[in-house]
């Protein structure tokens, strides 16, 4: 199992509709979600710098194909479409990123 942490912004006209769409996330998107081996997730909110935090555990062995599978979802396409445009990615994330990934420098179980 990896633990991955991931960040990005939210924009501020945008955070009611996130957080309502968010009580209700699509059945179809959750299953997309737990057949890419993804467990434990959560998103955090904090205002009023409206960075929004992914958590997951993984527990899969490929975590790129199991994304990329991920990604061919059409329930989950739709759920970007929705989502991304509520979005501001950090302008520091790496090539290639939406979410920016975070390093895990402490856990305690």
């Amino acid at each position: 199992m990896k633990r991955m942490g991931l960040c990005i912004g939210l924009k501020a006209e945008a955070i009611e509709e996130y957080k309502r769409v968010h009580a209700a996330v699509w059945p179809d998107v959750l299953e997309v979600i737990s057949r890419a081996n993804i467990r434990n997730y959560s998103i955090f909110l904090r205002e009023p710098e409206n960075l929004l935090f992914a958590y997951w555990e993984y527990h899969g062995d490929d975590f790129a194909a199991d994304a990329a599978r991920m990604g061919e979802a059409p329930a989950m396409r739709k759920w970007w479409e929705l989502c991304d445009p509520m979005q501001q990615p950090l302008t520091t994330r790496a090539s290639g990123e939406w979410w920016a990934a975070m390093e895990e420098v402490f856990h305690l179980d």
